[in-house]
């Protein structure tokens, strides 16, 4: 169980754990490279471990201490058919991509995770992956896991995707891999890129025209140094920290700043906050600063459009920010919050209103009220790590203490958030 105390100030330089997305495709892609790959700054938890567990259970050899991996790529043919079902824990991520790579493997494979993602939907990766000529079967017609795959030879495609999703976007580039012909995917607004640009570190030619990317079939990864930035979403945690508590300043190093990940720095600075990129640079294909964030008097906008993608992750920590903004906060276009580890517009909404917030759910996000005194209060994460840690930080301008049950959530990109919070925290 974590408490929180009201701080009075944020002060210090910190590191933010390595970015849950790169730190999955690392595993992946080195799993399925020609030769060896080394990763640092690894995010150790659990999700990304769950990555690691299923590709050692088909014959990959990964050596992993701390933030450091070692993978013995056999490149993409070299995989076994594993002797069991294939655990992916809590991680979308780890069985949507891996849902592509499966459907090129000669072999059956058979895909579960816990009861939160049995209840996350499956067709819009597996509805592309079937039109390809993979044969996959799950709960109510493919909807739900358990995934069985078994998989073979596929045809290229050119995919219109219904939502802006990083995960099935990937999953039909990386089943395109080795597809006949060209497969493209073509989204109604930009997802997140880590795949393409990792794909192109690994040797891959990855073509972008607009909103389509395109590979070709037949083509090879070769094994890598990797090194992973600090990750943005759980840099926005520590941002919206220094924002809601008055006097605080904080520097974050080594944090990514992929532009398709970068919309909690264009909210942040459209509602009034201070924040500086410092030592700009490029790391593995992956745009990287420093972030100096200094305390600044918020204002409400309407946050809505071709922005959701790059900022859906965080939007539970932005309404926390709303809460202390001046005048209305609007979330618009944001439905794809229904069908994250929780339903982050019923759960934003019910444990922020138990600090006394004022928000109002709608179809597609919320309206936030602000600038409201928040009080202590008990919080229930439900298994949700950005839930769990946004009400950690909403505890932080609180009067009186506040509690989060079912913290060990946390733990899935933020191992050690507690620590760090209290050692940043002037109380």
């Amino acid at each position: 169980m974590l408490r929180v105390q009201q701080a009075k100030q944020i002060k210090g330089t910190v590191r933010v754990p390595g970015d849950k997305s790169i730190s999955h495709r690392a595993v992946m892609f080195g799993a399925l490279a020609e030769g060896t790959t080394t990763i640092e700054g690894f995010l150790p938890g659990a999700d990304c471990l769950s990555t690691i567990s299923c590709f050692r259970r088909m014959g990959i050899e990964i050596e992993q201490q701390g933030d450091a991996v070692t993978v013995q790529g056999k490149g993409w043919y070299g995989l076994q058919e594993p002797a069991q079902h294939l655990d992916v824990g809590n991680s979308g991520t780890t069985i949507r991509l891996m849902a592509g790579i499966m459907a090129t493997q000669p072999f059956h494979v058979v895909m579960e995770g816990d009861e939160s993602i049995a209840k996350r939907p499956m067709r819009r990766v597996i509805g592309p992956l079937r039109q390809m000529g993979a044969k996959i079967d799950g709960r109510k017609d493919g909807e739900y896991t358990p995934l069985s795959i078994r998989g073979g030879e596929l045809q290229g495609m050119a995919y219109q995707s219904p939502v802006a999703s990083a995960q099935v976007k990937s999953a039909i580039m990386l089943a395109g891999l080795q597809a006949k012909g060209v497969t493209s995917v073509t989204e109604p607004h930009l997802s997140r890129d880590h795949t393409e640009r990792m794909l192109q570190a690994f040797g891959v030619q990855v073509v972008r025209d607009g909103l389509t990317v395109s590979v070709e079939g037949g083509q090879k990864l070769k094994g890598r140094a990797i090194s992973v930035p600090g990750d943005i979403s759980s840099a926005a945690f520590l941002i919206a920290a220094v924002m809601v508590v008055p006097g605080s300043s904080l520097l974050i190093e080594n944090v990514g700043i992929n532009p398709s990940r970068t919309g909690i720095i264009d909210v942040v600075k459209a509602m009034g906050g201070s924040l500086e990129l410092l030592n700009e640079r490029i790391v593995n294909e992956e745009p990287v600063a420093d972030l100096l964030v200094t305390h600044s008097e918020l204002h409400g906008i309407e946050i809505a459009g071709d922005i959701i993608p790059r900022l859906i992750d965080e939007i539970p920590v932005i309404a926390v920010m709303a809460t202390q903004a001046k005048g209305q906060t609007v979330i618009r276009d944001a439905e794809e919050l229904k069908v994250k580890e929780t339903d982050r517009i019923a759960t934003v909404v019910s444990q922020l209103s138990k600090f006394g917030a004022r928000l109002t759910p709608t179809d597609d996000g919320m309206i936030i009220e602000g600038k409201t005194g928040l009080t202590g209060a008990v919080i229930d994460s439900m298994g949700d790590h950005r839930i769990g840690m946004a009400m950690a930080i909403a505890g932080l301008v609180a009067d009186g203490e506040t509690t989060i049950e079912n913290d060990d959530a946390i733990d899935v990109s933020f191992p050690g958030f507690h620590d760090l919070l209290v050692k940043i925290s002037q109380s």
